[in-house]
């Protein structure tokens, strides 16, 4: 009987920052117990044809019945934070699933960004270049403020909200975080909000939880950040709101229908109101808000760090 831990990588994604590469594989290398081999793979075939054998698989996507091939799996991990691609509650007894949860750190700078960018005013200079042709100083002299001294509420206070917070605090943000056990705090700290940021999940409780009912609480100033899921938007509300000046813009780097590269252009404005609207307040990202070339590095690291490899 083979003894051999057998670390099998299926880590294929069109980003290359999600796709595991050689100097990848070589750092995970130098993270597993000696005699431990690690295997990269490219298909759905060659990870079926390698499962039976692999102690540990490290995927994007797992189906419920590859669970039955899966004879020797002790671990299944994931650098993904979301629940969605991987078969996680049809796991069998003595198969640990690890999601991954190092996503923070990359995505705390991406929001501390667009925070410092909006509040200086580079993407209103631009699209005032852009539309009006002048040379906007005078017009950006009366726009322009400071992060520091402004208020965020931060709603879903996980790993990934802590982190943001963190990071907003040492610019000077005083930061109120949320989750289901002080959610009832939540109106209140919302009425004298700069920025309202959501670092929530997918599940039924988060769905179009950022409404009108939020929106009418916030001050008219309030940037909406939106860096969990797309579902947690009521859309139509939000398209609303900045079309009229309810809230004075909104950075997403998700969408409850997100189009690929793939889409045509014709389809994406068919896809969300906030494409419809052509909204100059609002700042749209592609789902990137972690993009980084560490980012399986970091993903192999928490493994190790907390005892699955």
């Amino acid at each position: 009987m083979d003894s051999k831990e057998r670390v099998l990588v299926w880590l294929e994604w069109p980003e290359a920052c999600f796709r595991a590469s050689r100097t990848d594989m070589e750092y995970l290398s130098t993270l597993l117990p000696r005699g431990a081999v690690a295997k990269r793979v490219r298909s759905e075939k060659a990870f079926l044809a390698a499962l039976p054998t692999a102690t540990h698989a490290i995927v994007w996507h797992f189906k419920p019945e590859w669970y039955a091939i899966a004879k020797r799996l002790k671990v299944l991990a994931t650098p993904g934070a979301g629940r969605e691609l991987v078969a996680h509650k049809e796991a069998p007894e003595g198969v640990k699933v690890h999601f991954g949860a190092f996503h923070g750190r990359l995505m705390a700078e991406s929001v501390a960004a667009f925070c410092l960018a909006w509040a200086r005013g580079f993407f209103k200079v631009e699209r005032r270049r852009a539309k009006a042709g002048i040379w906007p100083r005078e017009w950006l002299g009366s726009l322009a403020y400071t992060v520091e001294g402004t208020k965020a509420v931060i709603l879903g206070y996980g790993k990934i909200g802590k982190a943001v917070g963190e990071k907003l605090s040492a610019l000077g943000v005083d930061v109120k975080g949320f989750s289901r056990s002080n959610i009832s705090g939540l109106p209140a700290a919302a009425r004298t909000a700069d920025w309202f940021i959501l670092a929530l999940p997918s599940d039924t409780g988060t769905d179009g939880i950022f409404g009108r009912r939020i929106i009418s609480l916030l001050p008219r100033r309030c940037v909406l950040v939106n860096i969990g899921r797309g579902n947690a938007v009521d859309e139509q509300a939000l398209a609303h709101a900045l079309s009229t000046g309810r809230l004075a813009g909104a950075y997403l780097d998700v969408f409850r229908n997100e189009p690929t590269a793939l889409t045509p252009k014709s389809a994406v404005a068919n896809e969300t109101p906030l494409w419809e609207a052509e909204l100059e307040n609002l700042v749209a990202m592609p789902h990137s808000s972690a993009f980084a070339p560490q980012y399986l590095k970091l993903a192999f690291k928490e493994l190790k760090d907390e005892g699955y490899i």
